[in-house]
């Protein structure tokens, strides 16, 4: 019994020792929302999927636009993570509206296909008197893999798309204002999967580049490939700090620490009670002996 707890209190102190350890590097990458420190918040939107303005997770962009324009956002996410976008609009006056308008949140991955939202209000409708209107969708798990018939997310950008879908047309024009946050957060080793493919990051053609104001390029210049500018590519977004594998650091590492320590000690104790009593010691042998 005394090597049974010599044994535990070992094991104890290095899974101690090792989650301590391990702590800070999880609060570190867990999932990036803070976003980069130093970078200013977007204050327009683009018009299209091609000149979406990148936000980074965990920023609250902002953009003046008209009722009916089509507002695009794009950020990135990688595998592991559950996206969540939200969306605030201060309408015009009550007296300067003629009637209720519905307005709709959309997401789309890096290949422009329509993610549906597992939670959250997508659409809502403000009727006239109404100031503000505030929709939301929070995407399934990102993974890093899918099947080719499968409509799963994956890994890559996710570009976001604000406008309103029924509303007078008298209405048309009248100014409004947008907020757009998108968060990740972390989904947890017990929802991880295998497999591994290329992020879903389109390449922007030159003269397309979001947050730029940089005219397309003349005839005589060359367009964006990958043997120019020594092999760069501009792409929709920038690859997360922590890479699109979302980090090492995983909530399995704790249960296999805790599962190992458990094991070795139910092996330790399963020993001592089947080994039985143990014999008692032999008389010395030799000149002088009874045998």
């Amino acid at each position: 019994m005394r090597a049974l707890r010599t044994l535990g209190a070992a094991l104890t102190l290095c899974a101690a020792a090792w989650l301590t350890a391990a702590a800070p590097a999880a609060a570190d990458g867990k999932d990036g929302t803070d976003g980069k420190s130093g970078t200013e918040a977007p204050t327009e939107a683009g018009t299209n999927f091609r000149t979406a303005t990148e936000i980074e997770p965990g920023q609250r962009a902002t953009a003046a636009a008209s009722t009916g324009d089509y507002l695009y956002w794009v950020f990135p996410t990688a595998a592991g993570q559950v996206p969540d976008v939200e969306a605030e609009l201060k309408l015009p006056d009550a007296s300067s509206r003629h009637g209720s308008a519905t307005w709709q949140l959309d997401v789309y991955d890096g290949l422009r296909r329509h993610q549906p939202c597992a939670s959250g209000t997508p659409a809502r409708r403000a009727a006239q008197q109404d100031q503000t209107v505030t929709v939301s969708c929070t995407l399934r798990q990102v993974r890093s893999w899918s099947e080719r018939w499968a409509n799963d997310p994956l890994q890559g950008a996710y570009y976001v798309r604000l406008t309103v879908v029924d509303l007078p047309a008298q209405d048309l024009g009248l100014p409004i204002d947008a907020e757009v946050e998108a968060s990740v957060r972390d989904a947890g080793g017990a929802r991880a999967d295998g497999g591994d493919v290329a992020p879903l990051n389109p390449v922007l053609r030159a003269g397309t580049a979001p947050g730029t104001d940089s005219e397309p390029p003349e005839d005589n210049t060359p367009s964006d490939s990958p043997n120019d500018k020594g092999g760069e590519v501009r792409h929709a977004v920038a690859e997360p700090e922590d890479g699109w594998g979302s980090g090492w650091w995983s909530d399995r590492w704790v249960w296999t620490v805790i599962g190992a320590a458990l094991a070795a000690l139910a092996g330790v104790g399963g020993y001592t009670l089947t080994r039985g009593p143990r014999a008692p010691g032999r008389p010395p042998i030799g000149p002088g002996s009874d045998i």
